[in-house]
């Protein structure tokens, strides 16, 4: 988008700038009795400095110099003191424009170096995926609302750890430079702990310690923590939006005791949820199931899903399910909006031990979606 505008501007600053200084002294040259008003030559040059590079100003300059003088002797062989001053201080306009259209260039370098800084540290707080790590294949897709970043509120990451594939997806409350700052402190704090922490609810634990000093009182992190076993899914839910699993069916995997979100000093637990061949998991933001059409209808989470998600492939189908929200929205959503599709390639039956028994030593009919 800004590359584009600045094709555009700068043939017409090319244009514009000569052709506003000939217009501007044109009384000069075609009525000889008409002294040219020189302060308005200025134009030229500013419109260049704003528009074209550091040569090209010049070159302008150089343009509204020469009609200035043709148009001033034009007027009256001889130079008066009127015309001096008046050609001096269009020099000085001339000289600023170049100084001004240098310092124009210097800005846009640095503000190039910046943004590409920013994407590089951007893209190593989003790490774009789509591989297997650990037998699960992980696709993710990204959507920044602020056209200044490529990164928002929302956030994912993944670790292979020693516990298994672990999987987090958050969103930051809020917007802006402090959102992207907790996004980047929350993935940079599941980094840390994902390798060493026991459990999913050790970790939901820590972050909420770790980023607790750092919020402010109204601000907080919605997140769900993932872990992949033999078999099955681990989950802890911290206030955010349930996972969809799909496969023979498609449900939300709701906790059946809710936490509150990460900052909010949460309780967590954790739930697992049993695994069948070809199962897959969809991990999101509220940027999908807030997302409305433009007469108000909330995008159809289960049915578009089913749809996007019946693809055999996983990038096929993500980039289906945002299609799907593009057509629904009539745009780009308006919020920060975070996918994350995981789909094991290995499945195998739960271990004995990981079965969950009531206290008469009989097996729990709700070991497949039961909270630990």
């Amino acid at each position: 988008m800004r590359t584009g505008r600045r094709s555009v501007t700068a043939p017409l600053g090319s244009l514009l700038a000569p052709a506003g200084c000939l217009l501007a002294a044109t009384p000069g040259l075609l009525i000889g009795q008409v002294q040219p008003i020189l302060p308005l030559l200025t134009i030229g040059p500013l419109m260049a400095a704003a528009f074209l590079g550091l040569r090209r100003t010049f070159l302008v300059c150089c343009w509204t110099v020469l009609l200035a003088l043709a148009a001033g002797l034009g007027a009256s062989p001889h130079v008066t003191a009127g015309f001096a001053a008046r050609w001096a201080g269009l020099l000085l306009g001339c000289g600023c424009s170049v100084y001004a259209a240098r310092q124009r260039g210097r800005l846009r370098e640095r503000l190039a170096e910046a943004r590409e800084v920013a994407r590089i540290t951007q893209e190593a707080i989003l790490r774009p995926l789509s591989r297997t790590l650990s037998g699960t294949h992980v696709s993710t897709r990204y959507h920044c609302a602020s056209r200044e970043s490529s990164v928002g509120g929302d956030l994912y990451d993944v670790a292979v750890t020693p516990y298994g594939l672990r999987v987090l997806v958050g969103d930051a409350r809020g917007h802006g430079l402090d959102a992207l700052r907790t996004a980047a402190d929350t993935v940079t704090a599941f980094r840390e702990l994902a390798y060493t922490a026991p459990d999913l609810t050790t970790i939901a634990r820590a972050l909420d310690a770790r980023l607790s000093p750092r919020l402010a009182p109204e601000d907080f992190v919605t997140a769900v923590l993932v872990e992949f076993g033999p078999g099955e899914v681990r989950l802890v839910n911290c206030g955010h939006p349930a996972p969809l699993r799909s496969g023979q069916r498609l449900e939300l995997l709701e906790p059946r005791v809710p936490a509150l979100p990460l900052g909010l000093h949460p309780d967590p637990r954790q739930y697992r949820v049993r695994l069948q061949p070809g199962d897959r998991l969809l991990l999101y933001t509220d940027g999908l199931t807030d997302s409305r059409a433009p007469d108000g209808t909330p995008f159809a989470l289960l049915s578009e899903s089913a749809l996007a998600l019946s693809e055999p492939m996983p990038d096929a189908a993500l980039h289906a399910l945002y299609e799907r929200l593009l057509a629904h929205v009539g745009g780009p959503p308006a919020d920060d909006l975070a996918l994350v599709l995981c789909q094991p390639t290995r499945v195998t039956a739960p271990v004995r031990v990981q079965e969950t028994r009531n206290a008469h030593g009989r097996r729990d009919p709700t070991a497949g979606f039961s909270p630990t």
